[in-house]
This record gives structure tokens, sequence and C-alpha cells, in this order.
């Protein structure tokens, strides 16, 4: 089982999905990469997040593109 590696909680940056144990929002890793910028900058600006965390996150969200409910979603 993976650990959890998504914490929201509005209490913190008002309910924002963040990496857990940190304040840096997911949607700041899609960023950095739309950029052109690469993981190994991403992670030296944000040092709370651990590249296993970055790693996870990324595997999220090519579960949820490349599951039959997003396809069918978007057809």
């Amino acid at each position: 089982m993976t650990e959890k590696v998504i914490s929201t909680d509005p209490g913190t940056l008002g309910g924002t999905p963040v990496f857990k144990g940190t304040r840096v929002p997911i949607q700041t890793l899609f960023d950095y990469l739309e950029n052109d910028e690469t993981l190994q900058e991403f992670l030296e600006n944000f040092p709370t997040v651990t590249k296993g965390q970055a790693i996870e996150v990324l595997k999220i969200a090519e579960k949820l593109v490349t599951s039959a409910d997003f396809n069918e979603s978007i057809a």
C-alpha cells in the first residue's frame, strides 16, 4: 500500500491540496513541469517535499488520466 502523500485541510491554505506534511500545493509541481522546469529544480526549490512524494503524486495523476472513467468523461 502506498503512503498518503496528499493532504487537504481547511486550516492549511484554505483546503488546497498540498504535499502531506508541507504547505506546498500539489499544483506547484504541475506548474513547474508545465513551465519546462525539471523535477530536480522543483525539489531544490521546495526541500520539504521528498522525491518519493513527488513521484507518487505523478503516479496518481497518471492513474487518473489513464483510467477508463477519465477517458469516457473526455470522449
